[in-house]
């Protein structure tokens, strides 16, 4: 089966993280900022897509090449064996991307790139005219940094994010690859209990409970690839079966808490489409009435933000509670994504360690205390 240079993109500062998944499945890899690359066949383009937790997508690298002007951007393009990939009637948007390159008109970027596509098909095909673009999906990608182009086709369609099991939100729920990197960056791996005090949609325990219980994250849903012609359409349906031969059961409870009875139902309602309802305790509790026998394992929350001034004064006032709270609780490793640098303070302890992250565009911390084990 014909080999591809692959790579993932993800998020900023989750390169180690995902790289380390790809590592467990046994893939070498090589990383650099935003991308992490490595080789597979159609197999491990499925395999990849339905296992990657962490992710955003997984594409293949057509062609690299320099690009310091339109000319040699059209004939590079242009010599591609386009017929190969597309059929006559393949749907194909262009998007692109330039820093720091002499092309930085990314609308003329992604045009020179449609034309030399849409020329070079019609070449092949003997065909005048437009093309119909009335079929599947391809997406194609065109990004240049430093004059350095690459075309890429995207076999995942919609982010890796979107599972398919959230169908309801609640608030301003994290992204379901979001939520699982944060776990990744924790000790979890479902032998010990994880608590969520401030569940929300429920997102950060789903993530748990699936990575506990070794479910594939992408079980419900379609990709890209599955509308490509030359794609062995069996490979998707006999990863999907091998895949639901591997779920285990759950070695240690998942609490998952909110105040707000009426947000619980909707995390209960994710939870029951991704197949673990079964497996998470729910509880309608405030921060400041939290009480568990639990030991030994992880406290994990995104508490709100405070964005505005009066929400900031509240959400402090939460941050007191929880170190009221949880600061006794120091046989859990506990980990807080939060958008407040006065957090450690109202929190009354400094962390272990603490990560800078983006949650989209906000600026946020990661802020991890590890545990006294009993």
């Amino acid at each position: 089966m014909k080999q591809y240079q692959l790579y993932t993109t993800m998020g900023a500062g989750f390169e180690s993280v995902v790289a380390k998944e790809l590592q467990s499945l046994g893939y070498d890899t090589q990383t650099e900022n935003g991308r992490v690359f490595f080789k597979g066949d159609q197999s491990d383009i499925v395999k990849t897509n339905l296992w990657l937790r962490t992710a955003d997508r997984v594409k293949i690298l057509l062609k690299e090449f320099k690009a310091p002007d339109f000319d040699t951007l059209y004939n590079q393009v242009y010599d591609f064996d386009w017929a190969e990939l597309l059929p006559i009637d393949a749907k194909f948007p262009v998007q692109g991307r330039s820093v720091r390159s002499k092309l930085h008109s990314e609308p003329g970027i992604q045009s020179i790139v449609k034309k030399a596509i849409v020329n070079k098909m019609s070449d092949q095909y003997h065909r005048r005219g437009f093309l119909p673009e009335s079929g599947h999906e391809y997406p194609l990608d065109i990004h240049i940094y430093k004059d350095t182009a690459r075309v890429s086709l995207d076999t995942t369609g919609a982010s890796l994010f979107k599972r398919g099991y959230r169908i309801e939100h609640g608030g301003a729920p994290l992204k379901e690859n979001f939520a699982a990197s944060l776990i990744k960056l924790t000790p979890y791996d479902g032998t010990h209990p994880l608590i969520d005090p401030m569940t929300g949609s429920g997102t950060l325990a789903i993530e748990a409970a699936l990575i506990a219980k070794n479910i594939a994250p992408g079980t419900w849903r379609k990709f890209a690839f599955d509308g490509f012609d030359w794609f062995d359409a069996n490979l998707h349906e006999a990863a999907v079966a091998e895949a639901k031969t591997q779920v285990k059961p759950l070695e240690q409870p998942i609490w998952a808490s909110d105040i707000d009875q009426s947000i619980l139902e909707i995390a209960k309602l994710n939870a029951h489409n991704a197949g673990v309802l079964q497996d998470i305790t729910f509880k309608q509790v405030a921060v400041k009435d939290f009480s568990t026998d639990l030991e030994n394992g992880i406290i994990i929350a995104n508490p709100p933000y405070g964005k505005r001034l009066k929400d900031r004064e509240s959400a402090e006032d939460l941050y007191k509670q929880m170190g009221d709270v949880f600061r006794k609780y120091d046989s859990f490793s506990q980990y807080y994504l939060v958008g407040d640098p006065n957090f450690e303070k109202c929190f009354g302890k400094r962390s272990t360690k603490k990560r800078k992250l983006f949650n989209g565009n906000l600026r946020v911390d990661f802020y991890q205390y590890w545990a006294n084990k009993k």
